[in-house]
């Protein structure tokens, strides 16, 4: 195993544990990079100012420089510094925090969610963009749309997608554009969140758009994370299906045991000392946030699965200047998703799964066998 591979392995956290026992930031010979792996490097390696989102030499990956997706992928706050990153964030992050749960619930309950592997499918991976997409304004047929342009469109983020889906992804954002081209120049539109936005933003129009698809993309697989890891835990617990779980509680104890994003990286901008470790300009640094979630000086008893747990920390959405603000948004969703699941549940023996590709994420997706004839 290596961090990497980690992240979709069945269970990558006695590997983690054993990163983090060789110190918590030190370089790995097979991939030429740097991990940080304890709660102290990874906390120390996302403060740090030198430590960017993107190299230097590359702003946008090579891939996707000559298309609508990188385009896009070139202004977004998460993989900007500075201005370019403060202005749409500054603009974006207030309204998230003042989304009103209610809202929220009532637009996952208005979902059909049938209770089998495709409908668990549509509840994670469609389900949450089409509750933002109601959010700003959009209709729920365009919310339908949007959500599928969205699975198309974050192909783009992955440097494990072909030349096909990354064409694909060229296109999903083009239209994405123009879904929002459209909502801007509605004079109709009733969303509070889109108007305190427009308020807020100071900016080029483009690098708006170009942020709302963001939070669209944002949505997409960490919460379809959020959610089928919350189902996974259940599955592995069956003792958590009782009426009295607070669901609340149980996202919130996932996304810190098991969460969909179990690492970032960093770029090294200029030389520059972490954890005693002399970093030179150029050098990439993997943070294994997922981790640093488990590491006992951030959280006690932190291999144990607790619903009550007083004071759970975790580095699920980052930290500092980069940290996801969309996070109560995120577990909004995912809270209300599945107690919507839990309603209706799939049968749980039922239920095979394996996760996503992916060099970062751990996405589960969920399908039906049936149990063979003794």
């Amino acid at each position: 195993m290596d961090p990497i591979i980690a992240a979709t392995h069945t269970d990558p956290y006695p590997y983690y544990a054993r990163l983090r026992a060789e110190g918590g930031l030190v370089f790995h010979q097979g991939l030429k990079l740097w991990v940080a792996s304890s709660a102290q490097a990874v906390a120390a390696v996302l403060a740090h100012r030198d430590c960017h989102v993107r190299p230097a030499a590359e702003p946008v990956p090579k891939g996707i420089a000559d298309g609508m997706a990188g385009k896009v992928f070139g202004q977004l706050m998460r993989m900007n510094e500075g201005e370019r990153q403060r202005c749409p964030r500054s603009a974006i992050e207030p309204g998230l925090a003042l989304i009103d749960v209610d809202e929220v619930n009532a637009l996952v309950s208005a979902r059909l969610i049938t209770p089998d592997a495709d409908g668990l499918y549509n509840a994670m991976f469609r389900g949450p963009v089409c509750v933002v997409a109601a959010l700003l304004g959009f209709s729920p047929a365009q919310g339908r749309a949007i959500s599928e342009l969205t699975a198309d469109f974050v192909a783009c983020l992955s440097p494990l997608s072909d030349p096909l889906q990354l064409e694909t992804a060229h296109a999903a954002a083009e239209k994405l554009r123009g879904h929002f081209v459209e909502l801007l120049n509605d004079p109709g539109n009733k969303s509070s969140l889109l108007a305190g936005i427009r308020a807020r933003f100071a900016g080029d129009p483009e690098m708006l758009i170009a942020n709302l698809i963001g939070l669209f993309s944002q949505t997409y697989e960490a919460t379809a994370g959020l959610i089928g890891n919350a189902m996974w835990a259940l599955i592995k617990n069956l003792s958590l299906l009782r009426d009295s779980t607070p669901v609340d509680d149980l996202i919130a104890e996932v996304q810190r045991f098991d969460p969909s994003v179990q690492n970032t990286r960093r770029f090294v901008a200029a030389p520059c000392e972490i954890e005693g470790v002399s970093l030179n300009a150029g050098d990439v640094v993997l943070v294994l946030l997922a981790s640093a979630n488990r590491d006992p000086q951030l959280n006690e008893s932190p291999d144990a699965f607790i619903l009550d747990r007083p004071q759970r920390r975790s580095f699920t959405f980052g930290a500092g200047r980069h940290q996801c603000p969309g996070q109560l948004l995120a577990l909004g969703i995912a809270s209300a998703t599945l107690s919507e699941i839990l309603l209706h549940p799939p049968a749980l023996d039922r239920l095979a799964w394996k996760y996503r590709p992916s060099l970062n994420g751990r996405i589960p997706v969920f399908s039906e066998y049936s149990p063979s004839p003794q």
